[in-house]
């Protein structure tokens, strides 16, 4: 008998230590409470994001969302069996983009209102 071919367990033993390598952002998995945000939430982002290569027809690198645009929650899914991705529709910017928990602020209602003109004196 002929030996087995060794190519046919590469692609395994690679698949396997790839996933030994991933690296976790974090011990936490969100998906054991329910989500954080919910549809039609108004929220901020806390940190400027870039595309990561997953956002098509932009670069590597672009800036998708700067710190402190906001937007609104249009879906909720989920990532690596352990975070919530919130799809944020950004208003200014037009993008819809994927974005965790700790990305995220909510914004206040009270907020809102601090934020509307006062009526003129007559």
């Amino acid at each position: 008998m002929g030996e087995a071919d060794p190519g046919i367990f590469k692609g395994a033993m690679h698949e396997e230590r790839y996933m030994n390598s991933i690296v976790r952002d974090s011990d936490v998995v969100e998906l054991s409470e329910p989500p954080v945000f919910s549809f039609g939430q108004k929220v901020r982002a806390n940190r400027t994001i870039r595309n990561d290569g997953t956002y098509r027809g932009k670069e590597i690198g672009d800036v998708l969302v700067k710190k402190g645009e906001v937007g609104y929650v249009v879906s909720i899914g989920t990532f690596l069996q352990q975070f919530y991705i919130y799809g944020v529709e950004y208003l200014e910017s037009g993008y819809r983009v994927g974005m965790k928990r700790k990305e995220l602020e909510l914004v206040d209602a009270c907020e809102e209102i601090d934020d509307l003109p006062l009526p003129e004196e007559s």
